[in-house]
Order: C-alpha cells, then sequence, then structure tokens
C-alpha cells in the first residue's frame, strides 16, 4: 500500500518562499506520475503543477512563474518550490499519485499572510 507523507507547509509572509516535500513509500514512485493539488476553505480541490515520468512538468496558470514542481527517484521524493507567495496561495496543498491507481496524501496547510 502506497503512502505518501506531505510536509513543509507553515506561515508566511506574501512575497516569501516554501519548499513543500512528499515522501512515497514503496517502490512504484519511480513509475509514477506525480503532481500538487490545492484545498482553500469553501473551494474545490485545484490542480496546482505536475510532474510525469520522464521529467515533464505542468502547471495551473495562476502560480507559472512562480511554483516549481521537481522529483528525486532517488529519494522518493516529490517537491513543490514556491516562491512569491500571495495571500491567495493559502490552502492545504496535497500531493497525487498516479501509477493507473491515485493516491493523495494527508496535506499540509499553507498559510500567506498579507
Amino acid at each position: 500500500q502506497v503512502q505518501l507523507v506531505e510536509s513543509g507547509g507553515g506561515l508566511v509572509q506574501a512575497g516569501g518562499s516554501l519548499r513543500l516535500s512528499c515522501l512515497a513509500s514503496g517502490n512504484i514512485f519511480r513509475g509514477s506520475a506525480m503532481a500538487w493539488a490545492r484545498q482553500a476553505p469553501g473551494k474545490q480541490r485545484e490542480f496546482v503543477a505536475g510532474i510525469t515520468v520522464g521529467g515533464s512538468t505542468s502547471y495551473a496558470d495562476s502560480v507559472k512563474g512562480r511554483f516549481t514542481i521537481s522529483r528525486d527517484n532517488t529519494k522518493n521524493t516529490l517537491y513543490l518550490q514556491m516562491n512569491s507567495l500571495k495571500p491567495d496561495d493559502t490552502a492545504v496543498y496535497y500531493c497525487n499519485l498516479n501509477a493507473g491507481y491515485v493516491r493523495w496524501g494527508q496535506g499540509t496547510q499553507v498559510t500567506v499572510s498579507s
């Protein structure tokens, strides 16, 4: 059973940076597409960024140019570097794994103060 554990969330001022991590258990990380999604209070969960097995990346328009998704297959870890944070980025951030079946982590809270 694959488990995903996010970390790195916290409280930051607008304009600041955070780096989220997602550690995956098991041996399927290398062969899985990965993504980050977020859910703000009262809103639906939305796609933030994705990375394929081959390393191709995609981003939501709202974070393009500010966020960078990356993966380290030797550490079974997915990252999200978030720069120039805005109050609108405040949400619970979730890690997602897609290996033919989908798994979600428990989420990590990111709060950006103005």
